[in-house]
């Protein structure tokens, strides 16, 4: 593509019409009452009509935007980044199959004592949601548990429901197979391990201080003991060895290839699954992966197809107009992709279209890319779980039987504001830079 494109606002219409069909939607739903609004209409067909409309509006013949659109949608590092996205489909729904999910949460709840139970379920989401890379998966885990905990032992319900979403948010940010952590770098161009480790050190003090808070306000009213659970460790192993290989830098396609099969293996060995039911778990966790799979494909053609008419070059002009150097430009990309997310209520969605704007304003200003590929996923994840109409916060809702409304949520959602600020901070004195080398521009590729 020409490096020379001219700026032009009217090549962002398709991708506005793509943002405002998604959104307007969901508002209008919502309106009407409909549970999880924003997730009726599949994003994949809005992202369709912004191709329509790219096909429409822009100039050439439509076998030159046929071809853009291709050649788009086929960018290496989207097709690796969908290829990623099975894995995980295939690794979560194995590991779920035989039982890793059930044994992890039982193994906490069994060791947690009970006056410390609040902090303890806060840390189990941490763990599930990271070891998972789904927020909504660690929340329908978990919720149901810590809802029944809450009555039993006496806890204040919203703080506990905010202790698991918080915890879920965390996970999912830091997890290497989250769908936010690939999109985010792979639309960076950095390592994962890289980019985990840059975020590790900017949430660990939120993380702390959070588990402070709950070890001090999040104590029962009436101390019960807790039943001891049903737990393998064994079921355990395969989340053990993917965070452990992954964070030791081994290509992440071998490792969740490896998750898969000793999962597999696990179950086969417990009787939990057949040769042919393992291979139909597989596929199932393929078919969860296939609407994050299409829509990458989708925005990342439309994406090219904009990027070419000039309209991310008009959008870029617009930003760094309030940007005068490093600070500010990770404060805008925090910005642009918190709105993104706060518009579409869906943080991988939000990545997705606001990454290739924050790698073009890295690039012109030398923010180190792993730090932006943090940002992004910190920043997405912070909105997405404090958004009243996002899926993490109407799922807990509705675990408790609505019990408990957002509005009661949000200001317990002590993670997400403390991360947010732990975010600022690093920006101003950036603590997380000592476990990255010092030039910035020589990052391992994954």
């Amino acid at each position: 593509m020409n490096e020379e494109t001219k700026p032009n606002g009217f090549a962002l219409i398709p991708f506005l019409v793509f943002v405002a069909i998604f959104l307007g939607s969901g508002i209008l739903l919502e309106l009407q009452g409909v549970e999880y609004a924003f997730y009726q209409l599949p994003a994949p067909v809005a992202a369709m009509c912004g191709i329509i409309t790219a096909f429409l509006l822009f100039k050439g013949t439509v076998e030159e935007k046929f071809n853009d659109l291709v050649k788009g949608c086929g960018n290496k590092d989207i097709i690796i980044m969908c290829i990623i996205y099975l894995l995980a489909g295939g690794f979560a729904a194995v590991t779920k199959a035989m039982g890793g999910i059930d044994s992890t949460v039982n193994l906490g709840l069994t060791y947690i004592p009970a006056e410390y139970i609040t902090a303890g379920i806060f840390l189990i989401s941490v763990f599930i949601s990271v070891a998972t890379g789904s927020s909504m998966g660690s929340i329908a885990a978990v919720a149901p548990i810590a809802v029944a905990l809450a009555h039993t032992a006496g806890l204040n319900m919203p703080l506990t429901l905010a202790a698991v979403l918080g915890g879920c948010m965390c996970g999912d940010n830091l997890s290497i197979i989250s769908d936010t952590t690939i999109a985010a770098t792979r639309t960076q161009g950095v390592a994962m391990k890289d980019k985990f480790k840059v975020n590790f050190f900017i949430v660990l003090p939120a993380l702390i201080i959070t588990v402070i808070l709950l070890l001090i306000f999040g104590r029962p009213e009436t101390v019960v003991e807790i039943e001891t659970h049903n737990y393998d460790l064994i079921k355990v192993m395969p989340y053990i060895f993917v965070l452990v290989a992954a964070i030791a830098g081994m290509n992440v396609l071998t490792v969740l290839t490896g998750g898969i099969l000793i999962s597999g293996t696990i179950g086969l060995a417990y009787r939990e699954l057949t040769v042919l039911t393992f291979t139909q778990e597989i596929y199932n966790g393929f078919n969860n992966m296939f609407e994050i799979f299409l829509l990458s494909m989708l925005t990342g053609g439309l994406a090219y197809m904009v990027t070419k008419a000039g309209g991310i070059q008009f959008l870029l002009e617009k930003i760094q107009s309030f940007i005068s150097g490093k600070k500010s430009a990770e404060l805008g990309t925090a910005f642009l992709v918190s709105a993104t997310d706060a518009a579409v209520a869906n943080n991988t969605v939000a990545i997705i279209i606001s990454g290739p704007i924050a790698k073009k304003i890295s690039t012109k200003f030398q923010v180190d890319p792993r730090r932006n590929a943090a940002i992004l996923d910190i920043f997405s994840c912070v909105v997405q779980g404090m958004i009243p109409y996002g899926a993490q916060m109407l799922l807990i809702a509705s675990l408790s039987m609505h019990a408990v409304s957002p509005l009661q949520i949000i200001p317990l959602l002590w993670y997400q504001i403390l991360l947010a600020l732990a975010a600022i901070i690093s920006i101003y004195l950036p603590f997380a830079n000592g476990v990255i080398n010092k030039n910035p521009w020589k990052w391992e590729q994954m």
